[in-house]
């Protein structure tokens, strides 16, 4: 959600905005290579669920880019989601969900880490914000 990580990772994007994700809750249980115990961000899904996030409108060529960061294939995998914006529209959108075998119980994030997703706090909720500000972090 961080936007400077976008433009370091050399993404252009035209479009910022909240999103909505219905049926996927927010987990930290992405393995961190190499950080035993730490957690990165995944989605999983759940009936009941709701992940708020940034939605980045980007081109396909710097979706490639995105791939060589994320570590698609080896550690995340692309898939296709519906999402909803604040105006009530409903648009289809990519996201990573990382790979079975890269994931495990009992993780937590950084705080370095969790500050890359709270740099999404000038378009998320208040509330949802804070939850993030309250998650226990591996330090």
């Amino acid at each position: 959600m961080n936007r400077e990580r976008i433009i370091k990772r050399r993404v252009k994007f035209s479009r910022r905005e909240h999103a909505i994700l219905e049926g996927w809750r927010l987990e930290f249980n992405k393995v961190a290579s190499g950080k035993p115990k730490e957690g990165y961000a995944n989605i999983v899904r759940e009936k009941k669920g709701v992940v708020e996030g940034i939605i980045y409108e980007i081109q396909k060529t710097d979706l490639k880019r995105l791939d060589e960061h994320e570590g698609h294939l080896c550690h995340y995998r692309r898939m296709p989601v519906r999402v909803r914006l604040d105006s009530g529209e409903e648009v289809e959108a990519t996201t990573y969900v990382a790979q079975p075998w890269q994931t495990s119980s009992g993780l937590k994030p950084s705080r370095g880490y969790l500050g890359h997703l709270l740099e999404g706090r000038d378009l998320l909720p208040p509330e949802y914000s804070q939850w993030l500000k309250r998650t226990s972090t591996v330090d």
